[in-house]
């Protein structure tokens, strides 16, 4: 059984007229990849709840589509992997088949995907609870083929609406656009991202410690200091000292910016292995 997504199948034209202004009005400040993923939590939600967008841009270089996750929720690495690979069969199948919708909003049913190359991600998917995929794109004029950005959204257990189909075509411009900017000014910066290094278990470690990265990994999953302190045995002091730490580190200016950065710099961490060690 499919379950809709909620607050859009009675939106009043009204509400919806003023989310996308408040949506247009945001996107002007939109310039990094940690303010994109802001972006897209924010009024973008009202019209497209989702907690896993996956976005991709035609690189020149490598001429292909390049893709990227954006997610509010612990994805598995391997559901991930299939969804970030660009030549994988999963992304592959997704491309032809929304070009063969005719470059419109397109419900991938994960479900459906019975071939011979997708069926390994089709059940990587399905035991993860991602049963369909909203799918929708930018081509250039006359080359359908021709990608210019390409976007997926998603929610576990969670099934698309035609009310986000609609969405999706009033949305596509803005989100082309911006995407288009932020990838553009991430090429320019003088200050790339820290480059991850994945472990054996498939997560990344960056500049922040290991304590640091339990911490954050608490903060992402809303607790207070006071609640990080009994997960990992410590004061919400230390807790507190970690968060500012943190804080300077990523050049975030409050919890939510810096989960939100940390996300954009592909550190994903696992509350789960907080722990309750004391501090050294």
């Amino acid at each position: 059984m499919t379950t809709e997504f909620t607050g859009l199948k009675d939106e009043p034209s009204d509400r919806r007229a003023l989310s996308i202004l408040q949506i247009i009005e945001a996107a002007v400040d939109v310039r990094r990849r940690y303010q994109f993923f802001i972006w897209m939590q924010g009024a973008f939600q009202t019209l497209l709840p989702h907690q896993l967008a996956v976005c991709g841009v035609y690189e020149r270089g490598s001429k292909q589509v390049c893709m990227e996750a954006f997610n509010s929720v612990v994805v598995p690495s391997p559901v991930l992997n299939f969804l970030t690979e660009g030549q994988s069969p999963l992304m592959q199948y997704i491309v032809s088949a929304w070009i063969e919708n005719r470059c419109r909003p397109l419900v991938v049913k994960v479900n459906s995907l019975n071939g011979r190359h997708t069926a390994l991600a089709a059940d990587t998917l399905l035991n993860a609870n991602w049963g369909e995929l909203l799918v929708h794109g930018v081509s250039r004029p006359q080359r359908a083929s021709e990608i210019e950005t390409l976007f997926v959204f998603a929610s576990p257990a969670v099934g698309v609406t035609a009310a986000q189909l609609t969405c999706i075509e009033l949305l596509l411009p803005h989100l082309h656009r911006t995407y288009l900017r932020v990838q553009a000014i991430e090429r320019e910066t003088s200050d790339p991202r820290p480059k991850k290094t994945a472990g054996p278990n498939g997560y990344a470690t960056a500049s922040i410690s290991d304590r640091e990265e339990q911490v954050l990994g608490w903060v992402r999953e809303g607790m207070s200091n006071q609640e990080i302190g009994v997960q990992l045995g410590i004061s919400p002091l230390t807790v507190k000292n970690h968060v500012q730490k943190i804080l300077r580190k990523l050049g975030a200016s409050n919890r939510a910016q810096a989960v939100a950065r940390a996300m954009s710099m592909n550190l994903l961490v696992r509350p789960s292995d907080g722990g309750s060690t004391a501090d050294a």
